[in-house]
């Protein structure tokens, strides 16, 4: 398939009540070179070697930082792919520890169309899910992108935009809850879940794992594991509690005591 041409794009920069325990969480599976995804339906195409792609990465006030530059770094080495960092206006966007900006290449009103569309989450997602410029925007990107994604709770942005009505998908596990009320099938065992061209993947780190496999998918997989390697992304965290299912019950409510903090920043 082809896309439209166009320059590369220099990149300069609440959950309310979710805080309950979440759906029971299991141990995650896995499988070879396609670990912890969860796939349904029909994937897109690949494109063409040729081909120019679009990314646009959402950005709003009280999202989290990792969720949207964790996969802009891996995609930041992939020949032919250009980013725009789009936002409701050209204001630098406050991330959720309060510290860190980030600033818009675009508004909604003049980005491109993105053959990509990558929404982060964030402790104000939930609130940015009932946001009708919001909505409006990722519904109309949506429906003509070939890839729509979300990272964290960027997930509850989709459901507001009514992108995932009846299909599987993840989101952190603080959220899962949520997530089943805008008609989703929470998966909390899955790390990263494709329904036909939408992916969703689980809490912040899960965003570089879906990047990396997005770009197995658009530029094939020595694309992805050059991106990979330019990053030098190999994980190996010295704690087994980063995933619900594994983790201790006093962890698992410091973590909730953090993040209902996090909710009232």
């Amino acid at each position: 398939m082809t896309a439209k041409p166009s320059r590369r794009t220099a990149i300069t920069g609440g959950l309310a009540g979710l805080v309950a325990l979440p759906m029971a969480i299991s141990g995650c599976s896995s499988a070879e070179a396609t670990s912890h995804i969860e796939e349904h339906g029909v994937a897109p195409q690949p494109f063409a070697p040729s081909a120019p792609i679009k990314v646009a990465i959402v950005l709003y006030d009280g999202m989290t930082a990792l969720d949207a530059i964790g996969p802009y770094d891996l995609m930041n080495y992939v020949p032919n792919l250009t980013m725009q960092f789009v936002a409701i206006s050209a204001d630098p966007v406050r991330t959720d520890s309060g510290l860190l900006a980030l600033t818009p290449t675009n508004t909604f009103a003049d980005a491109d169309q993105p053959d990509v569309l990558l929404v982060p989450g964030g402790p104000s997602a939930a609130t940015m899910s009932k946001n009708p410029e919001m909505l409006r925007w990722v519904q109309g990107a949506a429906g003509e992108a070939t890839w729509v994604v979300s990272v964290c709770t960027g997930a509850l942005i989709l459901g507001g935009a009514q992108l995932l009505e009846g299909r599987p998908a993840t989101t952190h596990w603080i959220a899962m809850d949520a997530l089943a009320g805008f008609g989703a099938q929470p998966r909390p065992d899955s790390r990263i879940v494709r329904s036909d061209n939408v992916v969703t993947a689980a809490g912040v780190s899960a965003g570089l794992d879906a990047a990396l496999w997005l770009i197995s998918m658009l530029r094939g997989v020595d694309a992805a594991e050059t991106a990979q390697l330019c990053i030098e992304y190999d994980p190996q965290p010295p704690f087994d509690n980063g995933h619900y299912g594994s983790a201790k019950e006093a962890t698992r409510a410091d973590a909730k005591a953090l993040l209902a903090h996090a909710l009232k920043r």
